[in-house]
């Protein structure tokens, strides 16, 4: 679940601001589904997409298939890994403690949970700021892989091996699943309910999310329209489930973790998702507003990254990728004109970020 995306060049901020306003300029949808097309007829894309203006669906088309070897057509209902998309669902947990008064984004960690690095905050939790290192090496190597590990497991490993913190709190940026896994124990820890039955009640239920779920393998498995990671093999000439590779097996052994990813969805739901967060459903504005916030590092330098979200201050734009062995996924919402650009894509393809580029640029443009 690397963040691999460089999507926003400067050049944007002229055309952002200059050329798109909230009264008027259309949206090209005759080139959107050209530069998708193009892609599909050379079996470079297979996902949805999904773009809206101020909630209302403009573009939704779904190209390729749920499992290439029967080439089950993908529909614009089928259910996608989201992988580090689920971030902003983890950090939207905290924040809804936040607003009832639960924590403070400057408690320690230490507070509530117990690991063996000192004199962090929630807050450099959120904004991947901590220094901690990561959780999937030490499991790798000391974790017996014939049982699923779930959040206390990696705790506990953290704790027993204690492999040193990369760099002191708040210093630096650098991308942590460890952070967003402490995070959503945190939110049980003080909510005193499992992680995801607090999603499901508090986010999804609420916001009438159907087919949205933090899902086992087994629950995956059960769901005709879920869409299936694959990866290209050059030798085969052929799009092959990434499940069937090893290097993907992580995602069984730590089938139980919470909060830095494993949470499937649909482009209609994420839509929902995206219009709450334009309203108090959730959370107050004033608490949302923080998610928006750069981080000021302790040398002064400022990091772009809130709670769960990359953020582009000067083109008022806040985004998130995901990255799952067979897929990759997006969500940018454009907040000056509620433009709303969403890509679930389930066979990893290398033109993932042209495309998400040139989709971005026609909804500037």
């Amino acid at each position: 679940m690397k963040k691999t995306l460089q999507l926003f060049c400067s050049s944007f901020v002229f055309i952002f601001l200059a050329q798109f306003t909230a009264s008027g300029q259309k949206i090209d949808y005759a080139k959107v589904d050209a530069t998708i097309s193009s892609l599909v007829a050379k079996n470079k894309f297979s996902g949805v997409v999904l773009i809206a203006q101020k909630g209302k669906i403009k573009y939704e088309k779904a190209n390729g298939f749920i499992e290439y070897v029967n080439q089950t057509p993908l529909q614009s209902s089928t259910i996608f890994e989201l992988a580090s998309v689920s971030k902003q669902f983890t950090a939207m947990t905290i924040m809804m403690l936040h607003e009832k008064g639960l924590l403070q984004y400057d408690d320690l960690v230490e507070k509530y949970i117990d690991i063996p690095y000192k004199n962090i905050t929630i807050r450099q939790l959120l904004t991947h700021t901590s220094g901690l290192p990561d959780y999937q090496a030490i499991m790798d190597e000391h974790w017996d892989k014939s049982k699923v590990a779930n959040n206390n497991d990696i705790i506990a490993y953290l704790n027993k091996y204690a492999p040193p913190k990369l760099f002191e709190p708040g210093s630096q940026y650098l991308y942590s699943n460890t952070g967003f896994v402490i995070l959503a124990s945190i939110t049980e820890k003080l909510s005193g309910r499992d992680f995801i039955e607090f999603c499901n009640t508090e986010i999804f239920h609420k916001l009438k999310m159907k087919s949205t779920g933090i899902r086992t393998l087994e629950e995956k498995a059960a769901i005709a329209n879920f869409a299936l990671g694959h990866v290209f093999v050059p030798e085969r000439n052929a799009y092959i489930r990434a499940d069937s590779f090893p290097s993907s097996n992580y995602t069984i052994w730590l089938g139980n973790r919470k909060g830095p990813g494993r949470i499937s969805s649909t482009v209609e739901d994420l839509l929902k998702w995206d219009q709450a967060l334009y309203t108090t459903k959730l959370i107050q504005a004033s608490t949302l507003a923080e998610a928006y916030k750069p981080m000021q590092l302790s040398t002064g330098k400022v990091s772009n990254y809130g709670f769960g979200w990359e953020l582009r201050p000067q083109e008022n734009i806040v985004w998130h990728n995901g990255d799952n062995p067979g897929y990759k996924t997006i969500i940018i919402r454009f907040l000056e004109n509620r433009a709303t650009l969403i890509i679930l894509c389930n066979n990893a393809t290398d033109e993932f970020e042209n495309l998400t580029a040139d989709l971005k640029k026609i909804i500037l443009n």
